[in-house]
C-alpha cells in the first residue's frame, strides 16, 4: 500500500505520480518532448510503488510561453531549482536521450549542493564527453522534422498536422540547439551509480556509446539491452519500471 506523499509545493509543470517514501524518481524526457508522453512510463514506475515526478521543459505544455534553456546544463539547474529535492531523500534520476544528458547535469549540481542522488538510469543516450566529437543535430525546419522521422516515436499521421508542428518544431529546435552547445570531458564524474540502458536495434545509439557512460561514475555502472529502437521503453514499460524500481 502506498504511503501519504509527502507534500511539496509543486510548479504546475512537474507531473507527480506518488509512491512510496523515499522513492523518489526523477524523469526527464528526450530533446522536444513533453511530460505527457511518459505518462504510461510514471504509472508503470508507481504501480511498483515509486514516486514519480516528470519534468516539462520549455516550450511546451505549461511552459510553451517560456523562453528556451541556452544550455543543457541550464535546463539542469531549472528542474533543480524547481523543488526541495533534499526533503525527499536521495533520488534517482531516468533520462531518456537528451533527457540523461540533463540528468548527469543536475547530479552533477545536485552532489554541489548537498542534494543525495542515488543514481542515473541514462536511456537510449550517448554519453555526455561523446556529445561534442558527433554531428550537430539539425535546427531547421525540414532537418528537424527528418530526424524526428528517423528517430520514430512520433505519429507519422501528427506530422501532417500543420498544427502540431507548429508546437512540436519550436520545442525540438530549442532542445536541439542546446544539445548542441553542450561538452563535457570525460574526466567529469559523479558520484551516482549510472545504468546506461537501450534498444538492440537503435541505429542512433549504440552499444559502444552507452558504454562509454562507464567513465562518467565513481559508483556502479551497468548496461542492459532491451529488444526494439530509440524508444524501445514503449514496448517494454513494466519491464524497464521494474528494473529502475529495484535498485
Amino acid at each position: 500500500m502506498i504511503g501519504e506523499p509527502q507534500q511539496l509545493d509543486l510548479a504546475p509543470w512537474i507531473k507527480r505520480f506518488p509512491g512510496e517514501p523515499g522513492t523518489a524518481t526523477i524523469v526527464f524526457p528526450h530533446a522536444g518532448g513533453a511530460a505527457a508522453a511518459y505518462r504510461n512510463f510514471a504509472r508503470a514506475l508507481t504501480a511498483h510503488g515509486v514516486d514519480t515526478f516528470i519534468m516539462q521543459y520549455p516550450q511546451r505544455g505549461e511552459r510553451l510561453a517560456d523562453p528556451p534553456a541556452e544550455s543543457v546544463t541550464d535546463l539542469a539547474r531549472d528542474m533543480l531549482d524547481a523543488v526541495d529535492w533534499a526533503g525527499l531523500g536521495p533520488v534517482r534520476l531516468f533520462g531518456h536521450c537528451m533527457g540523461a544528458l540533463v540528468g548527469f547535469e543536475f547530479a552533477r549540481l545536485a552532489e554541489q549542493r548537498g542534494v543525495g542522488v542515488r543514481e542515473l538510469w541514462a536511456s537510449a543516450s550517448q554519453a555526455p564527453a561523446t556529445v561534442a566529437g558527433s554531428r550537430p543535430v539539425p535546427t531547421t525546419d525540414s532537418g528537424l522534422l527528418a530526424d524526428i522521422v528517423d528517430l520514430g516515436g512520433t505519429d507519422a499521421s501528427l506530422l501532417d498536422d500543420e498544427d502540431f508542428l507548429e508546437l512540436l518544431l519550436p520545442a525540438v529546435r530549442s532542445d536541439y540547439r542546446a544539445f548542441n552547445r553542450y561538452t563535457c570531458g570525460r574526466e567529469v564524474r559523479v558520484a551516482a551509480d549510472i545504468h546506461a540502458v537501450g534498444g538492440r536495434s537503435d541505429h542512433r545509439v549504440e552499444p559502444d556509446l552507452l558504454r562509454a557512460w562507464e567513465c562518467h561514475t565513481d559508483g556502479v555502472f551497468t548496461l542492459t539491452m532491451f529488444d526494439g529502437g530509440h524508444f524501445y521503453v514503449d514496448d517494454h514499460l513494466d519491464e524497464v519500471a521494474e528494473l529502475v524500481s529495484c535498485t
